[in-house]
């Protein structure tokens, strides 16, 4: 049966649904993967590289973490907005894939390279090699999402897209997050600065390819005729009064808040609370289980809506960290593993709905305002993420050097409390928030709506 996909505001392409293989649908996966390979080393185990390979002090790191969010504030919008003038014949978001994979590669090596300085280059270094990744990753992530609007128009289509993207993210995810520290003793052959390098270097050429594999293989259907170069007024003119927007913004800044103190201290913790490092590795591989969430979420999705499958995500994260608590006071590895798990299913809902989410307000934006501006609007989240995994890093940071944190070294009482801290508690006021702020998202019942009038305009703009 023929699918006509409903398109946005002027457009001139009708996009058949038959038209997107399985090959695109995995090659728009694949560039998440690639992505999740790459940050998953960056915000899981740099900091325990600065601290423990590298030797720098952790209120350092945090002061970096710190100063790079301020970076984010003014290049995440700059992406977006020169994502929504860019047109090329591959299309809008796909060239940035193209013209900036191999650069984010290179410093991604620089930045686990133990350059033998002082400890003032040394400082320098992973100021110029870390704000650098910082920069470049937002330019090939937000195309990601900002990609996902111009690739269909159809609301079914979207979901496919997304979940394909969230398992091959997930798996991504998992993959570095198990095999780094293995990885790292085995190349390193007893010498950390070596094995991280190494990594460092596979994970880079893997992460390009990937994203060369994305630009090649996939296709911007969705093209507005009549709507051209935007400028920096009208892109932002499609945030005004755009609600869904700003609450799925504010809610992912709080979610990776939590995310990002629980992700960056799990080897601490393994390695200095239970005296076990070889359990974190184990302990972040369980998230190989949100696959089976992720893969079930589009039915989820017709049963209870958007906004509902996301509530029943974040409720399992916040109740995962309660229980973590219980077993970090008990020191008891069973109930740890049992949270976990439970916390990855809620993570796998809330990674397969919000590209979804993000799509719909760039179609809440265009019906309000009159403006289709993908690369400003998505770039939130880009900016809303790197925002609360850098602000994760400036409280883990500050906490552990305020409590005496001394990497390699037994840790006092105040310290171990600190990293339990990060571990558990920080992260549940994040997914705490995020769960509060869903109760004002009433995007679901207005979607019809929304997608009856664009319909309207589009079927009289032709």
């Amino acid at each position: 049966m023929k699918m006509t996909q409903t398109l946005p505001k002027g457009s001139d392409v009708v996009a058949d649904s038959e038209h997107i293989t399985n090959k695109e649908r995995l090659s728009y996966g694949a560039s998440d993967f690639a992505c999740n390979v790459a940050n998953g080393m960056v915000g899981t185990y740099l900091m325990y590289y600065y601290t423990d390979v590298f030797g720098l002090a952790a209120g350092a790191i945090g002061t970096l973490f710190f100063v790079a969010r301020i970076v984010d504030a003014i290049s995440g919008p700059t992406w977006g907005i020169m994502i929504d003038r860019t047109h090329t014949r591959w299309g809008k978001s796909r060239p940035y894939f193209l013209w900036f994979s191999i650069s984010y590669a290179i410093f991604f090596i620089l930045a686990f390279s133990s350059v033998p300085l002082g400890p003032l280059g040394k400082l320098i270094w992973a100021y110029v090699t870390y704000i650098a990744i910082d920069i470049l990753y937002l330019g090939i992530n937000i195309p990601i999402t900002s990609m996902l609007p111009s690739l269909t128009a159809s609301p079914q289509e979207r979901v496919k897209f997304s979940t394909v993207r969230q398992v091959l993210a997930t798996t991504g995810a998992t993959l570095i997050s198990i095999a780094v520290l293995p990885a790292v003793q085995l190349l390193g052959h007893g010498n950390d600065k070596q094995g991280f390098l190494v990594t460092a270097i596979i994970v880079a050429v893997l992460t390009a390819f990937l994203l060369l594999v994305t630009f090649k293989n996939t296709h911007e259907r969705v093209h507005p005729k009549h709507q051209t170069k935007l400028s920096l007024k009208q892109s932002a003119s499609a945030l005004k009064g755009n609600w869904p927007w700003m609450i799925i913004s504010s809610m992912y800044f709080f979610f990776w808040i939590g995310m990002q103190t629980k992700l960056q201290v799990t080897v601490y913790f393994f390695k200095y609370n239970m005296h076990n490092a070889d359990l974190a590795s184990f302990m972040l591989g369980l998230q190989a289980l949100s696959l089976v969430v992720i893969v079930f979420t589009p039915f989820l999705t017709r049963h209870f809506g958007k906004r509902g499958t996301m509530v029943i995500g974040l409720g399992l994260c916040v109740i995962s960290q309660l229980v973590l608590g219980v077993g970090a006071k008990m020191m008891n590895v069973p109930i740890l593993a049992g949270a976990t798990i439970l916390g990855y299913f809620g993570n796998g809902f809330f990674a397969g709905l919000l590209p979804v989410m993000l799509a719909d307000t760039v179609d809440y934006g265009e019906w309000k305002n009159g403006v289709r501006a993908e690369g400003l609007v998505t770039s939130f989240s880009g900016i809303a993420s790197n925002l609360g995994m850098g602000m994760g890093g400036v409280v883990t940071g500050f906490l552990l050097s305020m409590n005496g944190y001394v990497a390699n070294h037994a840790q006092t009482p105040q310290a171990l409390n600190a990293i339990e801290m990060n571990f558990v508690w920080v992260p549940l006021i994040g997914f705490g928030i995020g769960l509060i702020l869903m109760h004002f998202y009433k995007f679901d019942k207005m979607q019809p709506k929304i997608e009856a009038d664009l319909k309207a305009r589009h079927e009289a703009a032709d």
